[in-house]
């Protein structure tokens, strides 16, 4: 049996076992792996279909992520070069081809890190409750333009194509008024207010909108359809977190969404 004696003898050395305990634990908490904090800057085309699968990936691998915005191609400040070049920290960009090119010829990319995730198509969106036009052909789409009192487009790889080709291409780049946007969806909220009639961009900026209705994807003899694609960031803090973060987007997980927004798979075959 134990006596009053005894357990005073045993008190320090317990202490120095719960100290040691506490100091084990401590020091398992302090060199733990950090979780990674993952920084992604993306134009718009692809956010509707990323922001529906991104709280998946988050909890499925712990792996937290913060995003930015900002456009493929243009001139604007936050174009995602224009970011790059300023110094914003990024592990991953999400896309148009375009503008990926741009800035793996900048030396932004890391080679080889380049993935494809999505096809997208332009298509056509006006204001919800009116009438909505015919673009189902080139005539039918000329037509409609030329009726509308304004067109907008977003300054960045789509708008580039509308403005430097089609319209030219059409006759009526000089018939018709053209707003120009920093971003897609300036653009779509423009319509939506009514201070444009009609909206052209990518399709996958145009569905699932409140205030706008989508009409119809342009004909295949003036279409441009935009691949977005996923690459890590030259300098990336962290890359084998992006590189997960790029798996996922590609992966069958993400499928569904993807083509809920209004864009096409990728064929792996």
């Amino acid at each position: 049996m134990w006596n009053d004696q005894s357990f005073k003898r045993r008190r320090p050395v317990a202490r120095l076992i719960s100290a040691a305990a506490t100091a084990v634990t401590t020091f398992a908490l302090c060199t733990s792996p950090a979780q990674a904090q993952l920084k992604v800057l993306m134009s718009g085309g692809f956010s509707g279909a990323y922001r529906q699968v991104l709280p998946e990936f988050e909890k499925s691998t712990g792996i937290t992520v913060r995003t930015g915005s900002g456009a493929s191609q243009g001139t604007g400040a936050q174009t995602i070069a224009a970011q790059l070049q300023r110094g914003v920290p990024a592990d991953v960009v999400i896309l148009s081809r375009e503008g990926l090119e741009e800035l793996s010829a900048a030396g932004r990319i890391v080679a080889g890190s380049e993935v494809d995730l999505a096809r997208v198509p332009l298509g056509v969106a006006v204001r919800a409750g009116t009438a909505t036009p015919d673009v189902s052909s080139v005539e039918a789409f000329k037509r409609t333009l030329l009726n509308a009192r304004s067109v907008v487009v977003p300054g960045s790889t789509s708008g580039i194509y509308l403005t430097s080709k089609i319209f030219p291409q059409l006759g009526i780049a000089e018939r018709i008024s053209v707003k120009v946007t920093e971003r897609g969806a300036q653009s779509a909220a423009m319509v939506a207010a009514g201070d444009a009639n009609i909206a052209v961009q990518p399709v996958s900026e145009l569905v699932n909108v409140p205030g706008i209705t989508f009409s119809g994807r342009l004909p295949n003899e003036l279409q441009l359809v935009q691949i977005f694609a996923a690459a890590i960031v030259t300098g990336a803090k962290e890359p084998d977190a992006g590189r997960r973060l790029i798996q996922f987007l590609a992966s069958d997980r993400a499928a569904a969404a993807i083509e809920n927004s209004g864009m096409d798979l990728i064929d792996k075959r």
